[in-house]
């Protein structure tokens, strides 16, 4: 399997982080290929960045899957930016990372929490999540107040920042899961698991699980 990872800001080093991430989990036989524009903003932080993100992110993808043959592709951006429009058009599977984590959460959990970076982006994750049928079983979106490049600059006060943001959500929203709402969280999954006893999720990992089940799910048989 040949799995075509995107993240859709220009930050190189964090598409590093999530190709590292995702090979991870990949199973055997499953490669991994990471890229990112280098004409979109460094990082996606609320709807502007998005769609400032687009025009690079799909001429991307266009160029990737006519120069080599993929499986499957992962948009890296809990934001889900370009998902849907490449959902409609592609010939493959497209899964953003924030569909996948809240799908992995509601598997494992009746309520979850959302943590993301910023506050600008919870309106966009708040309509992801209302546009995918998921906001009944979200009981809140936070955000940790962190920029998205502070996950590579300053790793020990994000990461602390996230930890913070994460006990509220545990004490306050009732939760018994919590979806790490950024692809630069998505090493820090497992300790955080471990800190606060309970299912942790990182959509870069959700995402590429979830592609190595959809593209080796059986076909159905045709009717007589």
């Amino acid at each position: 399997m040949r799995l075509l990872i995107i993240n859709p800001n220009s930050t190189a080093a964090m598409t590093d982080s999530i190709a590292r991430a995702a090979r991870a989990v990949a199973g055997p036989g499953v490669t991994v290929v990471a890229m990112n524009p280098v004409d979109t903003p460094p990082a996606i932080q609320g709807p502007e960045d998005g769609a400032a993100a687009l025009p690079g992110l799909f001429a991307l993808f266009e160029r990737a899957t006519a120069d080599q043959a993929y499986d499957a592709a992962v948009i890296a951006c809990f934001d889900d930016t370009g998902v849907w429009d490449l959902k409609a058009r592609a010939p493959l599977p497209v899964i953003g990372i924030g569909e996948a984590a809240c799908h992995a959460a509601m598997l494992v959990a009746q309520r979850f929490s959302v943590v993301t970076t910023l506050p600008v982006s919870i309106p966009v994750i708040e309509e992801n999540l209302a546009r995918f049928g998921f906001l009944p079983r979200c009981a809140r979106v936070r955000a940790a107040d962190v920029p998205v490049l502070e996950f590579e600059t300053d790793k020990p006060a994000a990461e602390a920042a996230l930890i913070a943001e994460t006990a509220r959500a545990v004490a306050e929203d009732r939760c018994q899961a919590i979806v790490l709402g950024c692809a630069g969280m998505a090493d820090l999954a497992a300790s955080m698991t471990a800190r606060f006893g309970l299912p942790v999720i990182d959509g870069v990992a959700s995402a590429v699980r979830l592609a190595q089940a959809v593209q080796r799910a059986p076909v159905p048989a045709e009717g007589p």
